[in-house]
C-alpha cells in the first residue's frame, strides 16, 4: 500500500474537489461507477475520462486527460496496471495536484515518478472506503 493516513487524508480534504475518474463510463456493474457516487455523495465534481466520452452521473464525459478544458484536482484511476502509469504522467502534465490508483492498480515506478514530480500519490487504496473514515 502506497500512501499513509495523512496523505490519504490531505486528497480528500485539501486537494481540491474537481476528480477526473479515469475508467469511468456508464457501465453500472464496474467499480468506477460506484465510487464515483460515493464521491459526489461527499462533495467532489466528477468528471468521466473514457474513450467513449459519456455522460455519467450528470458530468459531460471526455475521451482523455488532455480534453478536459478546464483544471482537474485529483485523478482517479480505475485501468490496468499495464496502463496507470501512462495516465499518472498525463495527470502531472494536466497539473492535477494529486494521483490515485484504485485498489488493485499497481505501478510503482510511476509512483516514484508522481512523487518526485511533487505530486501526491495514493496507491492501492479506494477512496469510496476512506472518505467515509477520514474525510
Amino acid at each position: 500500500m502506497y500512501g499513509d493516513d495523512a496523505t490519504v487524508r490531505k486528497i480528500l480534504t485539501e486537494s481540491g474537489d474537481t476528480w477526473a475518474v479515469v475508467g469511468l463510463s456508464s457501465n453500472r456493474q464496474r467499480a468506477a461507477y460506484g465510487v464515483a457516487q460515493v464521491l459526489q455523495r461527499f462533495g467532489k465534481r466528477v468528471v468521466p475520462v473514457h474513450p467513449k466520452a459519456e455522460t455519467v452521473h450528470g458530468e459531460q464525459g471526455y475521451a482523455s486527460l488532455a480534453d478536459i478544458p478546464f483544471d482537474v484536482d485529483v485523478v482517479d484511476v480505475f485501468v490496468n496496471s499495464d496502463l496507470a502509469g501512462a495516465v499518472a504522467d498525463e495527470a502531472v502534465a494536466k497539473g492535477a495536484r494529486a494521483v490515485w490508483f484504485q485498489l488493485g492498480v499497481v505501478d510503482e515506478e510511476a509512483y516514484a515518478r508522481t512523487r518526485a514530480a511533487g505530486v501526491d500519490m495514493v496507491m492501492g487504496r479506494c477512496p469510496a472506503i476512506e472518505i467515509p473514515r477520514l474525510a
